[in-house]
């Protein structure tokens, strides 16, 4: 799999104040997701401000960096937080592990702040054969790469939608994410569901190849027993955007948004940004501290901004999907910028 590397989210575009103190590895995703512009944008408020000099591998896929990052061969990554909760019990992705090792690895992960701007959406082109989303039988549906958070929501989302579990009802089509708009674009699928951010590069470049439509979740579905599991399940959380908001983001493309309603209403998947517990306190400390200051950078940066629902405020821990099924303790460096700048921090999230 080709997986680019990136130093300091492209130097040229930092303001020159000598050389950053630190040098940290990071690995994130591909171009156009969600995590790949806040990485990016982070190496550049952190280089800005002298802290850290972030060397990031794009393309990767986050089970393989959050466990990376837990076995302290990589220092910063974006981590789906149903990702350390399969860690901490060795199973799914993590079933070679074990559950003695994977709690001892996911113990040693922190937080630095969170997000929850990836929500899961389902697609298909006009010209296809997909008339009803509630109707997928023997459809081929991209639901995620071969493993990992982001395919355990989708197959999540077709079980809600249709009914249907992959293999039994309808065809899942994986492709690693680098290869996810040429899959689509190529044929291999009928459909695709997957999270995004708002506007998605993803999205737009899969309708440059034809018109596309975009639905949320069905509020009926939403509100039944099985939408209520999914959105409480361990990794998720609401997300909701007024649909005028949310068709203008991809105005100019040729996308159709469908809701049922005047909100865009789907499950988000929460994001923590993880570290090491043994990152130094004041390294922590610092890079917090630079993404509090960076507020504007990370909101007026690119059109996705406004809509990342990062944790620039109060960590009450519900909201962030932290202090419930799972568990995600901050750092401790990070606690003490959050609360330098003024904000509350939950109980359970302390160390």
């Amino acid at each position: 799999m080709l997986r680019t590397f990136i130093t300091g989210a492209a130097l040229a575009l930092v303001p020159t104040l000598g050389l950053a103190q630190v040098t940290l590895t990071s690995e994130t995703t591909s171009p156009g997701s969600t995590p790949h512009y806040i990485d990016t944008t982070l190496a550049a408020v952190l280089a800005s401000e002298g802290v850290a000099t972030m060397q990031i591998t794009e393309g990767a896929t986050l089970t393989n960096s959050v466990q990376a990052v837990a076995e302290g061969q990589l220092d910063i990554a974006p981590a789906p937080l149903i990702l350390p909760f399969l860690l901490s019990r060795g199973i799914g992705p993590y079933s070679g592990v074990g559950p003695e090792k994977g709690a001892e690895l996911a113990g040693g992960l922190r937080a630095l702040f969170f997000t929850a701007a990836s929500a899961q959406i389902f697609g298909h082109y006009n010209s296809g054969d997909i008339a009803d989303i509630r109707q997928l039988d023997g459809k081929r549906i991209w639901n995620g790469p071969p493993r990992g958070a982001a395919l355990t929501s989708g197959r999540a989302a077709v079980q809600l939608l249709a009914g249907l579990k992959e293999g039994e009802g309808y065809e899942g089509v994986q492709t690693p994410w680098p290869d996810t708009v040429s899959s689509i674009t190529g044929g291999a699928a009928d459909g695709w569901t997957i999270p995004e951010g708002l506007p998605s590069g993803r999205q737009i470049a899969i309708a440059a190849a034809g018109g596309t439509t975009i639905y949320d979740m069905p509020s009926d579905l939403l509100a039944s027993e099985l939408g209520q599991q999914i959105m409480s399940a361990p990794g998720h959380a609401p997300y909701s955007v007024p649909v005028e908001e949310y068709r203008a983001a991809y105005a100019g493309n040729d996308i159709t948004v469908v809701t049922d309603d005047d909100t865009f209403d789907s499950f988000a998947v929460a994001f923590a940004q993880i570290v090491p517990a043994t990152m130094d306190d004041e390294l922590a400390y610092q890079i917090t501290r630079a993404f509090l200051n960076g507020q504007e950078r990370f909101e007026t940066g690119s059109p996705r901004g406004p809509y990342l629902f990062l944790s620039f405020g109060d960590i009450d821990g519900i909201s962030q999907g932290v202090c419930g099924a799972v568990t995600m303790l901050m750092h401790p460096g990070a606690i003490r910028a959050y609360e330098e700048a003024g904000h509350t921090v939950a109980d359970c999230v302390r160390p």
